[in-house]
């Protein structure tokens, strides 16, 4: 293999890591107010964006409806968010977060950078500033690929299909 195709494999193998252990460890957590760590994306966005409808809110976190339901229940249970009536159309509701769900994300925003913080301890600023960037530039060019991924898997998955398909 050559250092090219031995570079992407290497960041692959720890992408894979990374998630894993990001699931085992969201798994054995919750914040004082029971959030269930999945819910912070659409506390943030919330937060972030402003006040959307649940259909937005789903395309802003790239999630389906019935995920953004049950963890818009959950924090809605919580009330840490609430729905209100959209000023543009009062038939359709919209997510808002309340002050309370403000304080829970301001806590769970300097616990993450407590924790990034501690992660990143023995790295000089340049270091973190370097991989910042290239995180950033990363995450950007995997966004803006993601609809021909996406397509060369169906694509995939179809000669998969046909393949078997003749098989029988």
């Amino acid at each position: 293999m050559d250092e090219d195709k031995l570079s992407v494999e290497a960041i692959a193998i720890q992408l894979t890591r990374l998630q894993r252990i990001r699931e085992r460890t969201a798994a054995q957590l919750r914040t004082k107010d029971g959030v269930d760590p999945a819910a912070f994306a659409i506390l943030f966005r919330l937060l972030c964006d402003g006040p959307m409808r649940s259909g937005a809110l789903a395309e802003a976190v790239h999630s389906d409806a019935s995920t953004i339901s049950r963890h818009v229940a959950h924090l809605v249970e919580r009330q840490l968010v609430e729905r209100q009536a959209d000023r543009s159309d009062g038939r359709a509701t919209v997510l808002v977060v309340t002050e309370r769900g403000r304080e829970a994300a301001e806590r769970i925003r300097r616990r993450r950078h407590e924790n990034l913080t501690r992660v990143m301890a023995a790295w000089t600023s340049q270091d973190r500033a370097t991989f910042a960037g290239l995180l950033r530039h990363f995450v950007d060019d995997y966004e803006q690929a993601k609809p021909a991924m996406l397509a060369a898997i169906r694509q995939d998955q179809n000669m998969y299909d046909l393949e078997t398909e003749n098989d029988s």
